[in-house]
């Protein structure tokens, strides 16, 4: 998987960068009816994310948030796994890992930019490894490890479909029907919670934008009227963000020495929702992932993303929705 190369010093410094990831923690005033979770003040901690536990006296052990409605970190709705009534009161949430800026260098000038080489070896796209062929009655859609896609539980106790490198996924249908808008829940490669949302009607696959590494749900708005299934595209993740495509030194494929005529997606630059980009970019190959064919970039680092200068968002890209 990824690795930095040697640092180019000018100075005496130690080089080195972190993920100063933390355990997020938040207090809040709220309610539940169903599975609509609704925030009316937030009192103190971390945004509201997904993937938060939430928990008081009133609320079902094992409740967490599976996707933001009309909140976004604060004060509005959101949805959660377990359906009950809890009236208003104070509301504890926790167990989303967030990512913190990278560490600092401690003297010196340090390394003014790193070349981050990316080597992974992406396995066969299969548009049903994530959830087999159903046709969904209700909101739920069955997810089935299949190729390629491991059944994993998370430290946190979470169940999640794990796939073998951060990737997009795809949903396609048997024949057209009604346009269904799918929400998929999960985390990214960092571990950060997020949600995206796939609007599929025709006969045919629609591929989402954002790189996933473990699902945990999805779920549709009710019915699809018509056969489904979920899996994985040849859209690869990228480790950083790349704001610009100038930053690839170098996109070698399939042991060739020539650059491949791949498509780069660079990083949302904005803040992320559920239907907007990943927040670090992803690259599709000019050719179909085979588990065999190599994908090895070379990433140029700014001083934004590496060095005594860095944060979070120049390495790792906006928060994830």
């Amino acid at each position: 998987m990824p690795q930095f190369s040697d640092d180019l010093f000018l100075g005496p410094a130690q080089g080195y960068q972190g993920t100063g990831s933390y355990a997020s923690t938040a207090t809040f005033t709220g309610s539940i009816a169903t599975t609509v979770l609704t925030v009316t003040e937030m009192l103190s901690g971390d945004p509201i994310a997904v993937g938060m536990y939430v928990d008081n006296a009133n609320i079902s052990t094992g409740t967490y948030i599976t996707a933001f409605a009309t909140g976004a970190g604060g004060v509005g709705t959101y949805t959660v796994n377990n359906s009950q009534t809890s009236a208003s009161a104070t509301v504890s949430a926790a167990g989303n890992a967030l990512a913190g800026n990278p560490s600092p260098m401690p003297v010196g000038v340090g390394p003014l930019g790193r070349i981050y080489v990316f080597d992974v070896l992406p396995q066969t796209v299969d548009a049903a490894n994530i959830a087999a062929s159903q046709t969904p009655t209700g909101t739920s859609v069955t997810l089935t490890a299949g190729s390629s896609v491991k059944s994993v539980v998370r430290s946190d106790g979470t169940t999640v479909l794990q796939l073998d490198c951060p990737r997009a996924i795809s949903v396609t249908l048997a024949s057209a029907g009604t346009a269904r808008a799918y929400t998929i829940s999960g985390y990214d490669y960092y571990g950060q919670a997020m949600t995206e949302v796939i609007t599929s009607v025709a006969a045919a696959t629609t591929n989402g934008k954002k790189a996933w590494y473990q699902i945990t749900g999805v779920t549709g708005a009710g019915g699809s009227g018509t056969a489904i299934t979920i899996g994985t595209t040849q859209l690869i993740g990228l480790p950083v963000r790349i704001s610009d495509g100038s930053y690839l030194a170098h996109v070698g494929w399939n042991s060739a020495f020539a650059i491949d005529t791949g498509t780069l997606a660079v990083a949302v630059g904005a803040a992320a929702t559920s239907t907007t980009g990943d927040v670090r970019g992803t690259f599709s190959p000019s050719s179909a992932p085979d588990g065999v064919k190599r994908l090895v970039l070379g990433i140029l680092l700014p001083g934004i993303a590496v060095g005594p200068n860095a944060t979070r968002v120049g390495a790792f890209g906006v928060t994830q929705a």
